[in-house]
């Protein structure tokens, strides 16, 4: 049903393999979850679900294979936005181009260089550069021999 060995999952079960954010989307869409299921953690204390995250608590997803590692930041996706830590691999790109959604995407890069194609137009972005755009097609690329880090906030989320 989700496209994948029983080998691949039974290894994601173990802990040995990492599912994309694709991979865990299909999942959740095959369970009727929201893909933000798969960012809980029992380790918050009650009185601070859904107002803290803890570093510790967030899970990666994605790998330096496929170019990209996103980190859920949002303590919650019941609010109007959410915010994610995007780590590039070096010598990574999109792909492709990322289709247009109903959704506003901005951020600042904290780290390293990344060209982002939003629409027509082409950017270099540096540390302490930041973006934004709404319902445009984009696609991203770090042509560098470091990561490239940045914090993307999405609204309304997407997870």
């Amino acid at each position: 049903m989700l496209g994948r060995s029983v080998g691949w999952l039974s290894q994601v079960e173990r802990g040995r393999a990492t599912p994309s954010i694709t991979d865990l989307a299909t999942i959740a869409a095959h369970f009727g979850v929201n893909i933000s299921f798969f960012f809980r953690s029992a380790n918050r204390r009650p009185e601070e679900q859904g107002i803290v995250l803890r570093a510790a608590d967030r899970s990666p997803l994605g790998s330096s294979k496929s170019g990209l590692i996103e980190e859920l930041l949002s303590p919650t996706l019941g609010g109007s936005f959410e915010m994610i830590k995007s780590t590039f691999a070096p010598r990574s790109s999109s792909g492709r181009v990322l289709a247009a959604r109903h959704a506003e995407d901005g951020g600042t890069l904290i780290s390293g260089r990344l060209s982002l194609q939003i629409g027509d137009l082409v950017v270099s972005l540096e540390p302490g550069d930041s973006f934004q755009f709404t319902g445009r097609a984009y696609s991203w690329r770090n042509d560098h021999d470091v990561a490239a880090v940045a914090i993307w906030v999405v609204s309304p989320p997407v997870y």
